[in-house]
């Protein structure tokens, strides 16, 4: 079903065709970073414009807002800029 939610829908800035892609997302609340991933986009193929469907909105602000439980953690390396 998720394959077919962007066949035949066009981009509203260009009218290129619309693709369905799975990506992962990156956000910063507050002090931490959160990763979501496999994340289904609707893609422009001429302009690049991403669009995300009604339900899948609700899912990242859950993710977001902590309303589920991460699937899994990781640890993430930071170096400072010399200078």
């Amino acid at each position: 079903m998720a394959e077919k939610l962007w066949q035949g829908e066009t981009c509203e800035y260009c009218g290129g065709e619309i693709v369905e892609k799975h990506v992962t997302m990156h956000r910063k609340i507050k002090d931490n970073y959160i990763l979501l991933e496999n994340v289904p986009e609707g893609v422009c193929t001429q302009c690049g414009t991403c669009y995300y469907s009604a339900n899948v909105l609700k899912t990242i602000e859950e993710n977001l807002r902590g309303c589920r439980k991460a699937s899994r953690e990781v640890v993430v390396p930071v170096y400072a800029w010399p200078g």
